[in-house]
């Protein structure tokens, strides 16, 4: 009979934690995808307008000085984009805090937005996965923060919830919510989240990228014309392609950094000179 009891109560215990967490990946699904879907509209303004009008590429400069200016006075607090992300995640495996945080700022979202349009707009280099992970965790952080008035929500629960901002994020920008979800995961390898943020994950991708859908906001499609045999060349090609790319990623992200921090030691003002992280 105990035992029956305790059957009978893990189970109970799984489908409050499903309904639970089915509930908060919606939501944040919903609201990831929405601003995926503002982003893409909002792109492809920025790309027409600027094809239509090729000497707006001139005004670079001062759209740089202005993104400067935007961060420098209105976003000095948000102005560490991912990183600021990862660090929110990952501060208690890296400093044994366990104390609540203050939520991400909420001004992230409307700022991110805007400044990659800019950058879009004269003719800047910004990938839409940044903005897309920025809305995503920034909008599921401010749940958080709802949540916290009302209900118990742990450190843990918080990450967990991020994590699925940046899966539906991901997964509603680029219309793909599986990669979307695993992307969420792999950001988990740095801390020690548990497999209890699968759900969440793919949960969120899925329903971010269904509400990209329902926004009547549509992706661009990539056709593959050609398609390589499976056999152990192209497997080992395919491993070789894998480590050369990581190897250029890692090159590329130390480059960035170290033009930043060359460009703040020599440019006082900071708008002059506006930070890669963000």
């Amino acid at each position: 009979m105990l035992n029956q009891l305790q059957i009978l109560a893990r189970r109970l215990s799984v489908v409050r934690y499903s309904i639970r967490w089915l509930i908060l990946a919606t939501l944040s699904g919903i609201l990831a995808g929405s601003a995926s879907a503002i982003l893409l509209i909002t792109l492809d303004w920025a790309t027409n307008t600027r094809e239509s009008h090729r000497w707006i590429i001139a005004l670079l400069p001062l759209a740089g000085l202005s993104v400067g200016l935007i961060y420098h006075y209105l976003g000095r607090c948000v102005e560490g984009g991912n990183n600021l992300i990862l660090d929110e995640i990952n501060t208690e495996i890296h400093t044994g805090l366990h104390a609540p945080r203050t939520t991400i700022p909420a001004r992230m979202t409307p700022l991110i937005l805007l400044v990659t349009a800019i950058t879009h707009l004269f003719g800047g280099s910004a990938g839409r996965e940044g903005t897309a992970i920025q809305t995503g965790a920034a909008l599921s952080d401010e749940l958080t923060r709802i949540l916290r008035l009302r209900l118990h929500f742990s450190e843990k629960d918080r990450r967990t919830l991020l994590m699925a901002g940046i899966s539906a994020g991901f997964g509603s920008v680029f219309g793909t919510p599986l990669s979307g979800a695993v992307f969420g995961l792999e950001v988990l390898t740095i801390g020690n989240v548990g497999y209890d943020a699968i759900f969440p994950c793919f949960i969120a991708a899925f329903v971010g990228d269904y509400t990209v859908h329902l926004w009547r906001v549509h992706h661009t499609i990539y056709t593959v014309t050609q398609q390589a045999p499976l056999n152990p060349t192209t497997m080992l090609s395919a491993i070789a392609a894998g480590i050369a790319f990581g190897l250029t990623a890692l090159l590329f992200a130390r480059t960035t950094h170290a033009i930043t921090r060359l460009f703040k030691s020599y440019i006082p003002y900071p708008p002059s000179a506006p930070s890669s992280e963000a």
